[in-house]
C-alpha cells in the first residue's frame, strides 16, 4: 500500500456520511489494542475557536517538554494536517502502515470516515510515543468520535449556532451536545460564552462534579496582540504576544493559558516561559491569514455567524476601505444569517461554488446581495471569482476569501499555499492569480 493508496481508501470512507455515535469508534479502537488508554488526554469543543485553542494549548505542552500529539480538523490541503507531533504533520510515509491496521482492524464495521481518522490519530500518536494528546472535537461532543478518551482536562470553546440539522435548533440544544465532553470529576475550562450557552455548561458540569473555570469569572485578560496580560489561579503574566490575529484569539489564548493553569493545580510541570512562547510559535493557517507583498488578499475560514462577526470586527479595525468578498457556503446554510455581519462592509460579493462536499449554490448567495443592494455575481470555480475580484480591486481595497475552510483552502493552493486544486478556470492559472496579488506561486 502507497500513501496515495492510504489516502484513496480513508476518503472511500465519506461514504458512510456523518454518523453520531460511540459504538463503532470504541468497537474500532478495541480492536486495535485501545491506543488512547495510555494517553493522557485534553478534550476541546466548542464551535468557534476549538482549534485555535487546541494548537495553542498543544504549543504551551510542547515547549514544557512534553511529547505531544495534537489532532484537529478539518484539513486544508493534506489529510495529515489533522494529525501533528511535536508540531510536525504526520509524515505521508507513515500512513500506508497505520492504514494497513485500520483496514484489518474495521473489517465488518461501517466505520465513517472520522472515525476512521481519529483512530488513526490515536494510533499513530501510540506508536510515535506520545505522551499527552490535545484532541479536538470534530462537530459536536457527546456523541463525536473524539469522545471515547478519558480527558485529564475538558475545554469548551465560544458556543453558537451551527450545524444545527445535527445539533439542535437552539443555543442550550447545542451547548448541551458540547458539554457531552465533559467527565465526572475533570475540570472544565469554559471561554466566553453567551448566557444560555453559559447556563447549560455550569449545569452539566456541577452534575458530573466537575470543577469549572469560566471566562471572565475565574479568569481574565487584556491588552493587545503586542502586549497582553492574564490572570488565573496559580498564573499572574504581563507582556504576552499573540502571533494569531485578531481580537478573539486573544480569548482564545487566555483559555488556553488557563488550561494550562488548571494544569498546573493538577502537578504538571508547565513553566512561564512555556506559555509565552507559545502566543509566539503558535500558526493557524487559513484563518485570518493574509497573502500578497503588499498585503492584499485575506483568507479566513468563517463560515458562520459568529465567525463573521469576529472577521467583521478585524476588518473594522485594519481598514475604513470597503471589502471585496469571494464567498462560499458548505452544506445548507443561509446566506443571510451567515454573512449579515459583513453586509455594512462589503462593496460587491463574487459568490463561488465550494470546491468539495454539499454547498450552497452561488445564485443563492447572488441573491442574498441583490435583496442588500451589493453588487455580486456568480462564478461557477474559485479561481474566477478571486480573478474578478483582483481585476476589479481599487488601491487600498482588501480581497476577503470566507465562507467555508473548503474554499479557504481552493483559494490558498491557488496562491501556492498548499496542493493545487483540481479544477482551474481558463485564462485564471494558479501564477497568473498569484501575480495579479503579488504573491509567490
Amino acid at each position: 500500500m502507497t500513501p496515495d493508496d492510504s489516502l484513496a481508501y480513508l476518503y472511500r470512507l465519506q461514504q458512510f456520511g456523518i454518523k453520531l455515535g460511540l459504538q463503532n469508534v470504541r468497537e474500532l479502537l478495541h480492536r486495535l489494542g485501545d491506543p488512547q488508554a495510555r494517553l493522557r488526554c485534553l478534550h476541546v469543543a466548542g464551535t468557534n475557536g476549538k482549534g485555535s485553542v487546541s494548537v495553542l494549548l498543544a504549543e504551551i505542552l510542547r515547549h514544557a517538554g512534553n511529547h505531544v500529539g495534537l489532532y484537529t480538523s478539518p484539513h486544508l490541503h493534506c489529510f495529515t494536517e489533522r494529525i501533528r507531533i511535536n508540531g510536525e504533520l504526520l509524515e505521508l510515509e507513515r500512513l500506508p502502515p497505520l492504514v494497513e491496521q485500520l483496514r484489518a482492524a474495521s473489517s465488518g464495521l461501517p466505520v465513517t470516515f472520522f472515525e476512521a481518522a481519529t483512530a488513526l490519530a490515536l494510533l499513530a500518536f501510540r506508536e510515535a510515543g506520545v505522551t499527552v494528546a490535545v484532541l479536538e472535537t470534530g462537530m459536536g461532543g457527546r456523541l463525536d468520535a473524539t469522545n471515547v478518551v478519558a480527558p485529564e482536562l475538558c475545554l469548551i470553546t465560544p458556543v453558537s449556532l451551527d450545524h444545527q440539522e445535527h445539533l439542535g435548533e437552539t443555543l442550550a440544544a447545542i451547548a448541551a451536545e458540547k458539554a457531552g465532553i465533559i467527565k465526572p470529576g475533570v475540570a472544565v475550562v469554559s471561554g466566553v460564552q453567551a448566557a444560555e450557552a453559559a447556563e447549560v455548561i455550569a449545569a452539566v458540569a456541577a452534575r458530573c462534579g466537575a470543577p469549572l473555570w469560566q471566562a471572565g469569572r475565574d479568569f481574565t485578560w487584556g491588552g493587545d496582540h503586542a502586549g497582553m496580560w492574564v490572570r488565573a489561579p496559580g498564573v499572574e503574566l504581563d507582556g504576552l504576544t499573540c502571533a494569531l490575529p485578531g481580537a478573539h484569539q486573544l480569548d482564545n489564548f487566555a483559555q488556553a493559558l488557563a488550561g494550562a493553569a488548571r494544569l498546573r493545580q493538577n502537578g504538571w510541570l508547565l513553566p512561564d516561559t512555556a506559555l509565552r512562547r507559545a502566543g509566539l510559535s503558535a500558526r493557524w493557517p487559513g484563518r485570518l491569514e493574509w497573502w500578497g507583498d503588499p498585503p492584499v488578499v485575506l483568507l479566513d475560514g468563517a463560515h458562520n455567524a459568529a465567525g463573521v462577526a469576529a472577521l467583521a470586527r478585524y476588518l473594522a479595525e485594519i481598514t475604513e476601505r470597503p471589502v471585496l468578498l469571494v464567498a462560499g457556503l458548505s452544506g445548507s446554510r443561509r446566506p443571510d444569517a451567515v454573512l449579515a455581519p459583513l453586509r455594512g462592509r462589503l462593496r460587491a460579493l463574487y459568490a463561488t461554488a465550494v470546491p468539495e462536499g454539499v454547498a450552497v449554490r452561488p445564485a443563492e448567495l447572488v441573491a442574498w446581495a441583490q435583496q442588500s443592494e451589493l453588487a455580486a455575481r456568480a462564478f461557477p470555480a474559485p479561481d474566477q471569482a478571486l480573478a474578478a475580484a483582483l481585476a476589479e480591486r481599487e488601491a487600498g481595497e482588501v480581497v476577503v476569501v470566507a465562507g467555508s475552510l473548503y474554499l479557504v483552502a481552493a483559494v490558498r493552493a491557488l496562491l501556492g499555499g498548499g496542493a493545487a486544486v483540481k479544477t482551474v478556470g481558463a485564462g485564471a492559472s494558479p501564477q497568473n492569480v498569484a501575480r495579479e496579488c503579488g504573491c509567490k506561486a
